[in-house]
């Protein structure tokens, strides 16, 4: 699982998911968690680890939001792509966006405790503030 943790934390810092700092007089970081998933071949052995670093957004206490929703498409919408697609004979493709929560700029302000093992050893009494949204934050969804 190192391996997994490495690649997630390398994918962190080319994103500039954070900065280290100070925790502001008044603020409560919140805390983070690791989560594990194994990807299978489709024949069955396993083809990778995965990590990915999540915050405990459910801990952030007396904060209502308003504004969170996941931007789908409607079922309409789907059935006029498909057919459009049937009548002009076109071929529909599907990709993944990798680290796709990771690219929403925040507007607030959110601190985060350093992920336990990864703390960097200069700056240990500090926090990550967040300078984009981390996967299950609340505000990640409307990013």
């Amino acid at each position: 699982w190192k391996h997994a943790i490495n690649i997630e934390i390398d994918s962190i810092k080319k994103n500039n998911i954070w900065t280290l700092v100070d925790l502001p007089k008044g603020a409560k970081p919140i805390r983070c968690k690791w989560i594990f998933k194994k990807k299978y071949n489709p024949d069955g052995p396993i083809d990778k680890y995965k990590a990915r670093l999540v915050v405990k957004g459910f801990t952030k206490l007396n904060i209502d939001y308003f504004d969170t929703f996941a931007s789908v498409a409607r079922i309409s919408c789907i059935c006029i792509l498909i057919s459009l697609e049937t009548i002009y004979k076109l071929v529909i493709n599907q990709m993944d966006v990798k680290m796709f929560f990771l690219n929403g700029d925040l507007e607030e302000e959110i601190y985060k405790y350093q992920p336990k093992g990864y703390v960097v050893p200069s700056d240990k009494n500090n926090v990550c503030k967040l300078l984009k949204s981390l996967y299950d934050l609340k505000q990640a969804l409307k990013q």
